[in-house]
This record gives structure tokens, C-alpha cells and sequence, in this order.
């Protein structure tokens, strides 16, 4: 198997695509070793040193390492990595537990999200999450390089925001899931 490694706009950060998707349905975030029980790819590759977070969706895993890490020596180490759990099988994420999504509604949001709005997150190394909706008010939880960014908040309000009410009317708004009240 292949995989492909992309750039980010952020140099601390580097997605890697298997040609192949990896057993893993949604996506998630691993930053400390609590969450890392949950998936033994992204504890394999915290164990290699100067890593500080790992995301991994079915068909990437995007990897920050720290500042004094090189990717000279790091990239070879994650693909290899990332070929062993594919060749062998071994479960990636552990109690992979994403609620079925039977509501037409958060279909056609699911849809949207995923062919507009999760690659151009993808490439800066970062993901949305879906975590309510009341009332008219989507709740939403940015991921990766994502949640760090200083333009996150515009990214949810010019980018997913603007997208998500051309397409979907019932949605009135986009906000971040810490404003739940």
C-alpha cells in the first residue's frame, strides 16, 4: 500500500493518505495519554517521540509533531506506522462508538460537510465534529490544527456557516460547541 504525504500550511503538520481507507468510521483526535487508550495507531505513533497530536479519519491521519522533532525522521517511522495496522488488521481506534445518524436532516449536514467543508479543513490538518443541533443552531467542534487557529472562528462563520445555510435552510446558525448552553 501507498501513502501520500501532504504539506500543511502549517509546518508542524503533515497528512498522510493511505491509498487504501483505514477501519475507522468518523474521525478522532488524540493530544494526551488518557485518549491515546483508544487507539493503539495513534499510542504507536506517540511512542516515537515529539509528536503532539494525531487525528485519524478512514481515509487520513494528519500528525503535529513539536517544534524540535525533524520530519526527516519522523515520516518514514508514522508510514510504517500506519502500514503495519493496515497489513495486519489490528484495530486502529478501540470502542469506536459514533451514534448512527438516522435523521434526514444531519444526512444531508453529514453530506455537505463532508464533500465541502472536511477536505479544505483536511489540508490545514484539522476536522469538524458534529455535536448538536437545536433549535436551528448547529453545534459544531473544530479539530486539529483547526481548533488552535487563531481564524477559527471566522473559518466557522465566512466558511462552514455561509455553506452549510445555502444548502440547508433549516439551519439558522453555526456555532461552537463550548457555547452550548
Amino acid at each position: 500500500m501507498l501513502i501520500r504525504i501532504e504539506k500543511t500550511a502549517d509546518e508542524n503538520v503533515r497528512n498522510f493518505y493511505p491509498e487504501k481507507k483505514l477501519a475507522v468510521s468518523g474521525k478522532s483526535e488524540f493530544t494526551e495519554s488518557k485518549s491515546l487508550r483508544k487507539s493503539p495507531l495513534a499510542e504507536a505513533i506517540f511512542d516515537l517521540g515529539g509528536i503532539v497530536n494525531v487525528l485519524i479519519a478512514a481515509d487520513m491521519v494528519s500528525v503535529t509533531k513539536d517544534l524540535a522533532a525533524s520530519w526527516d525522521d519522523l515520516s518514514p517511522q508514522i508510514m510504517a506506522e500506519i502500514l503495519d495496522f493496515a497489513a495486519t488488521g489490528a484495530s486502529i481506534i478501540v470502542n469506536d462508538d459514533k451514534p448512527e445518524d438516522n435523521d434526514e436532516l444531519m444526512q444531508k449536514v453529514n453530506g455537505l460537510i463532508t464533500a465541502r467543508i472536511r477536505p479544505a479543513l483536511n489540508r490545514d490538518g484539522g476536522d469538524i465534529n458534529i455535536k448538536g443541533f437545536e433549535n436551528g443552531i448547529l453545534f459544531v467542534e473544530l479539530t486539529g490544527k483547526c481548533a488552535g487557529c487563531p481564524y477559527a472562528m471566522r473559518t466557522l462563520k465566512d466558511g462552514v456557516e455561509k455553506i452549510l445555510k445555502t444548502y440547508i435552510p433549516e439551519i439558522t446558525e453555526v456555532k461552537p460547541f463550548s457555547e452550548k448552553g
